[in-house]
């Protein structure tokens, strides 16, 4: 079987069948991952649809640098922020609120039982249910920490690769997708504090 980066030689020289392959390879992977960064299946669509037409009219752009799937994930991260931001959407409610809170001695100021509720909160929620709020709070993430936390856990995309799709250090990777974990935490724990 031919590498990706092979496949995307050949495709820049005009073989159909390796871009043929080249979207089978990749197809449900981009729009999966243009899902988790939309929030939405007809945007994740729309992002797949562009993602591979702007890799075939720059096929001939790749150098191998970094692996094909690298540079794919990358045109198709990009295209979903564009889309994101091209759309007219509705508000969405920041997740900010939801990182822990310290007092002037840099002491946690949620409770000791407020702190064990995430630890119940599959007890305490359905995970049907759980998984539908998790959808919502990715996509209320801000933009800067959605993708990085997207592809890093959810796409289990290796750190440094991550950096590479997103033209971020890896310590900002780690940083943001950090970040993004204690605001999902948090959005998930106010979740739970509510349920009757």
């Amino acid at each position: 079987m031919n590498s990706d980066e092979i496949l995307a030689a050949r495709a820049a020289a005009g073989d159909e069948t390796a871009l043929e392959e080249l979207v089978r390879r990749f197809q449900d992977r981009v729009y999966r991952l243009a899902y988790r960064l939309t929030g939405d299946e007809e945007e994740a669509a729309d992002v797949l649809q562009e993602t591979f037409l702007a890799a075939c009219r720059h096929l001939s752009s790749f150098r191998r640098e970094s692996r094909f799937s690298t540079w794919l994930y990358r045109i198709a991260a990009n295209a979903a922020l564009m889309n994101r931001r091209t759309r007219t959407r509705r508000p969405t409610e920041s997740l900010e609120p939801y990182l822990p809170a310290f007092d002037e001695n840099g002491r946690h100021t949620a409770t000791p039982s407020e702190l064990q509720t995430v630890c119940r909160i599959e007890d305490l929620l359905d995970r049907k249910a759980l998984a539908a709020r998790a959808v919502e709070g990715i996509a209320r993430l801000p933009e800067s920490y959605r993708a990085p936390f997207v592809l890093r856990d959810l796409e289990e995309i290796p750190t440094a690769e991550v950096g590479e799709i997103l033209g971020l250090k890896p310590a900002t990777v780690r940083q943001r997708v950090h970040r993004a974990r204690i605001m999902l935490r948090g959005h998930l724990n106010a979740l739970v504090e509510v349920t009757p």
